[in-house]
């Protein structure tokens, strides 16, 4: 009888720890589905606070980005320079101001090739009057504005010097306009008279060249050109087209094909003091 009570307590134990290890295995796994519950819960929630903050972002991007854009750009962009800043005006008044010509200029007549000018060593002064729309007016003396010659020395033409004999002599009869500060576009209309020569044995009537020169792009009838805004150091490409008329001689009507396209181009500085 005791021996059957000890089997039977026995196997009692065996059951009862077998069935304590099943709850244990039920409990952790009913623990871990818990916990998965759970981190799916927070998961999902993380997820909807991630979402959130990711619309909340793209609206602020979407406001402070193009401000921020423009406060850098505005902070940190390098400056360009420009006609203004070497223009010192004390009120209405700019003072005198200074034209002088370089070389690399052109002349261009009919359809012949251009010539090659290099009219450096001249030019003239002037004044400068501020005006109130921000452009400067410029008012050059005719009396004072020196243009050299176009002659073998000034000139070539398909990389030949001019044939020795032949001149063009340039009589200024106005030259102003305007200046824009802002942008260093320039346009002054010139009016002059080029007289023809060879040596002492011929000399054309003048012919009148009336034209705006512009920092701006030209085109004529046949000729046109571009020219260049006046920069920080005051240089600039003037470029103007005029046209020729008819004059009273015969043969300069013949030979240059009167009337006609006269295309001026002038590498310049234009200093203010």
């Amino acid at each position: 009888m005791a021996a059957n009570s000890m089997a039977a307590c026995s196997l009692a134990g065996s059951f009862l720890r077998k069935l304590e290890g099943k709850y244990n295995e039920g409990r952790s796994i009913g623990t871990k589905r818990v916990i998965s519950l759970r981190s799916r819960a927070q998961n999902s929630d993380e997820d909807k606070n991630d979402a959130l903050d990711l619309k909340i972002s793209r609206r602020y991007a979407a406001i402070l980005l193009p401000v921020t854009t423009a406060l850098v750009a505005t902070g940190t962009s390098p400056k360009v320079a420009t006609a203004d800043d070497q223009i010192q005006c004390t009120g209405s008044e700019c003072g005198t101001v200074q034209l002088l010509t370089l070389n690399g200029c052109g002349l261009g007549v009919a359809r012949y090739p251009d010539f090659v000018y290099n009219a450096g060593g001249g030019g003239g002064s002037g004044v400068a009057q501020e005006l109130s729309d921000g452009r400067t007016l410029l008012q050059f003396d005719p009396l004072k504005l020196k243009i050299p010659p176009v002659n073998t020395s000034t000139t070539t033409l398909l990389g030949l010097p001019m044939p020795p004999g032949l001149k063009i002599e340039i009589v200024p009869k106005s030259l102003e306009g305007y200046l824009e500060r802002r942008t260093g576009k320039v346009e002054l209309n010139f009016l002059a008279n080029f007289y023809f020569t060879i040596g002492p044995i011929y000399r054309a009537p003048p012919l009148v060249v009336n034209t705006v020169l512009t920092t701006e792009t030209v085109q004529g009838a046949i000729r046109g050109g571009k020219g260049k805004r006046l920069d920080s150091t005051g240089e600039c490409q003037l470029v103007g087209v005029a046209e020729l008329a008819r004059v009273d001689d015969s043969l300069l009507n013949s030979f240059l094909t009167l009337p006609t396209d006269c295309l001026a181009e002038l590498k310049a500085k234009i200093l203010f003091a």
